[in-house]
């Protein structure tokens, strides 16, 4: 069976503090690493106060500290809001520290509103228009030493730190082919795409000396508990923190409900329930077989699982559940 990794945004539940997230995601790491999880990775976000991880690489070296075999890294660190000499000191430092444990997936998407991008120094012009010089910025930085170079990333400089490209669009997919590098497409927010995508890159790929042959990560909502219901009261969370968010009145994740009927009208609902059609919610059986045809129907290498889930138990029970799912469909491909 392919690997399973976890896509932690972070989330600041309703009545609690940046710093209650935190401490949850370090928990969660640790609980993910004992259970089999092969990556951990956090995303940049801006002006959120539902997301607690704006400080990616910060908020990385805090998880990584309190592992010891998961890798961990960015879902992705938000390019265009940086120096590429910046980000190579960074994830250097990290690397440094954590030899062989690092990550670095990068979006050309600003992660917050225009006028938060303004405020992080960025250019306003279109994202792709300097995201693939910047990627090759970046990955010179990480690499070794060339004759002549001048500037150096210090620490950074030959550490090789792995470059992931993350996508929702076409644009990622080309570029991590033409590059040889491996891609996440994020299709647990943005599924309309995904196959062809995957395509894109699968055919395009160009063995690279980093990657011989293409490998995809697709990321997935998944929600499990003891039983389909359950599962489903605890998935309204996300289902509204979703839904504030297409209204533009994102917030803090809400506690779920029983049932959002009157909550929304049936066409809020339908759009809802596509951008998040690439969901497994339910009982273990349930989710297994979910994951199983999402898996079957992808060809994915491997998925990268992100939960909203209010409770902080019950959180970590879901994640329990998948890995004990993810033993079944091991043992049932041997």
């Amino acid at each position: 069976m392919i690997p399973f990794s976890v896509l932690d945004l972070s989330p600041v539940v309703r009545g609690a503090t940046p710093g209650d997230a935190l401490r949850h995601s370090r928990d969660l790491a640790i609980h993910a690493e004992s259970l089999g999880y092969h990556r951990y990775w956090l995303a940049e976000h801006h002006n959120m106060t539902g997301i607690a991880s704006a400080a990616t690489a910060v908020v990385i070296g805090y998880v990584a500290e309190a592992t010891r075999t998961i890798r961990v890294g960015s879902g992705g660190i938000m390019l265009p809001n940086h120096a590429p000499l910046v980000i190579a000191e960074q994830f250097g430092t990290l690397a440094s520290l954590y030899p062989g444990r690092i990550d670095l997936g990068l979006g050309r998407a600003p992660g917050t509103d225009q006028g938060t991008a303004r405020a992080l120094r960025r250019a306003m012009g279109p994202s792709d228009d300097r995201f693939p010089d910047d990627v090759l910025e970046l990955q010179h930085y990480l690499g070794p030493l060339k004759p002549g170079q001048t500037v150096r990333a210090v620490p950074g400089m030959d550490t090789n730190v792995p470059l992931w490209l993350l996508g929702s669009s076409l644009f990622s997919a080309r570029l991590a082919a033409e590059l040889g590098l491996p891609f996440a497409f994020a299709s647990h927010f943005a599924p309309d795409l995904m196959m062809k995508a995957l395509e894109v890159y699968r055919t395009m790929f160009r063995p690279s000396e980093v990657l011989e042959t293409p490998y995809a990560m697709l990321g997935i909502n998944v929600v499990a508990a003891d039983t389909d219901e359950e599962a489903r009261r605890l998935f309204t969370s996300q289902q509204q923190a979703f839904w504030n968010l297409r209204r533009g009145a994102p917030g803090q994740l809400p506690p779920p409900v029983n049932t959002l009927d009157g909550v929304w009208t049936p066409m809020e609902k339908a759009q809802v329930d596509h951008a998040l059609s690439c969901a497994v919610v339910g009982s273990p059986d349930s989710v297994r077989d979910g994951l199983a045809a999402f898996v079957e129907r992808t060809g994915a290498d491997e998925l990268i699982i992100t939960a909203q889930i209010f409770d902080h138990e019950a959180r970590k029970h879901s994640y329990t559940l998948v890995a004990a799912q993810r033993e079944r469909l091991a043992e049932a491909a041997a």
